[in-house]
């Protein structure tokens, strides 16, 4: 029997959402810090949780990284597997990594599975998967979806505030209060920290993967080519400050194990 993300993902185009206008500045956002964090190389083995239709799979195995990818959604894994690439694809669940060795990849993609993960524990034993199976000197890239952004957009934007006070949905303190059919889950920076530190990892770096651009979305798709990338260098030129980090819709953490020095 498909659960609700399964039938959601089987409906959603998650290939068409990267292409667009604001999914390419998180398309490109994201990939800058990916390619800052691995060798030159090409020596690494890269594993992509939650990878979705193979965004970022396909393009770092063609690049000729050594890439697998985990995806929970059947679907989404039948478009990756299509693509004939390189990719080692599996269906798979973030909390549950056994058919990997520890210490076997050098990075690790989680750009999916804590959208979708509803308490902090379920949360903190996907890191503690990936910390598990990540080289000691090796770097996690986590994303989340910001509570922030959701207020703003679905609670006031959108006209829905009044109603998700009433039935709990949004709390007294503004924080988004999901249940498992609403698929999505919304977190701010101390949350991110608490799964941190309840995991042994620190971080390296949190950078706001699409900035303003989701609230942006005509603006963008209305903006000539050279508008649009003087856009994207804005954002990249201002996605590491900490006043913006948490008003986008996804931030990426950036992570490692504690005590690990190697990249400071």
């Amino acid at each position: 029997m498909m659960t609700e993300l399964e039938k959601y993902y089987n409906k959603f185009n998650e290939e068409k959402r990267l292409t667009s206008r604001h999914g390419q500045v998180e398309f490109i956002t994201s990939m800058k810090y990916i390619h800052k964090y691995l060798p030159v190389d090409k020596s690494a083995k890269i594993l992509d949780v939650g990878a979705g239709t193979g965004r970022y799979s396909v393009q770092l195995a063609e690049e000729g990284y050594d890439v697998t990818a985990v995806e929970l959604v059947k679907y989404n894994l039948g478009i990756l597997k299509k693509k004939n690439s390189a990719v080692k694809a599996y269906q798979g669940n973030a909390m549950k990594l056994s058919r990997f060795q520890d210490k076997e990849f050098d990075l690790i993609l989680i750009f999916g599975p804590m959208y979708h993960l509803y308490s902090k524990e379920d949360k903190v034993k996907a890191l503690t998967e990936a910390k598990r199976v990540l080289k000691d000197e090796g770097v996690i890239l986590v994303a989340y979806c910001m509570n922030e952004y959701s207020v703003l957009t679905y609670g006031f934007k959108q006209n829905h505030i009044l109603e998700c006070m009433e039935n709990g949905k949004i709390d007294e303190k503004f924080r988004v209060q999901p249940e498992e059919a609403d698929l999505y889950d919304y977190v701010r920076l101390e949350d991110i920290d608490s799964y941190n530190d309840a995991a042994g990892m620190e971080r390296i770096q949190i950078i706001s993967a699409d900035g303003p651009s989701d609230y942006m979305r005509p603006v963008l798709n209305a903006m000539d080519e050279k508008t649009f990338q003087t856009f994207i260098e804005y954002h990249l030129s201002t996605c590491e400050r900490l006043e913006l980090v948490g008003a986008g819709s996804h931030t990426v953490d950036i992570i490692r194990k504690k005590d690990n020095k190697k990249h400071e």
